[in-house]
């Protein structure tokens, strides 16, 4: 490398550098991050000094450090969202397909445990996502009453689901009178 290629870009660097970094802090909140940027910039302007207009030589800078900041920022981005995707692949993989199976028959079970009219109200709440006024209207009621009966409604489902589960083995014992099958 000749000599004075070196000065050229150690009179850029000096006179540049305190600009670029002000620059590039600005818009990254991380200190580590931005001299990494910066870095990147003077590396950058080392490689293609030739092509620097020495008339414009700050505003190349700046454009540099926005390319760099862009690309930074895609990175980022990048990393963030393969991070939410492993990790949501990791829950999916650490997940019990048995746990799921369990909740949907507790929720099934403590729905058929209710009254009809209890279910009723929940199906046109839940399934159907009827505004109050509307599944007020298919009842027969009241939009406050309907609102009452839903309260009731989830409030012993609730209870039903927060019973202790009845093992197979005495429902069995149950249905057979005592007798184990």
């Amino acid at each position: 490398m000749d000599t004075r290629h070196e000065q050229d870009f150690t009179a850029l660097y000096r006179a540049h550098h305190p600009a670029v970094e002000a620059y590039v802090r600005r818009r990254l909140s991380d200190a580590e991050d931005c001299d990494d940027v910066v870095a990147e910039v003077f590396l950058t302007a080392w490689r293609r000094l030739d092509e620097v207009p020495r008339a414009a030589v700050l505003p190349w800078l700046y454009a540099t450090a926005r390319r760099i900041l862009a690309n930074t920022h895609r990175a980022e981005r990048r990393r963030r969202m393969l991070a939410e995707t492993a990790a949501q692949q990791r829950q999916s993989l650490t997940r019990d397909p048995a746990e799921d199976i369990a909740g949907a028959q507790a929720v099934a079970m403590a729905f058929d445990s209710l009254s009809d009219s209890d279910r009723e109200v929940l199906r046109l709440a839940l399934w159907e996502e009827l505004p109050a006024r509307h599944a007020a209207i298919v009842i027969g009621c009241t939009t406050a009453t309907f609102h009452v009966r839903l309260h009731r409604a989830r409030r012993r489902l609730r209870e039903h689901l927060d019973r202790p589960a009845v093992s197979p083995s005495r429902r069995t014992s149950s249905i057979f009178g005592g007798v184990d099958a």
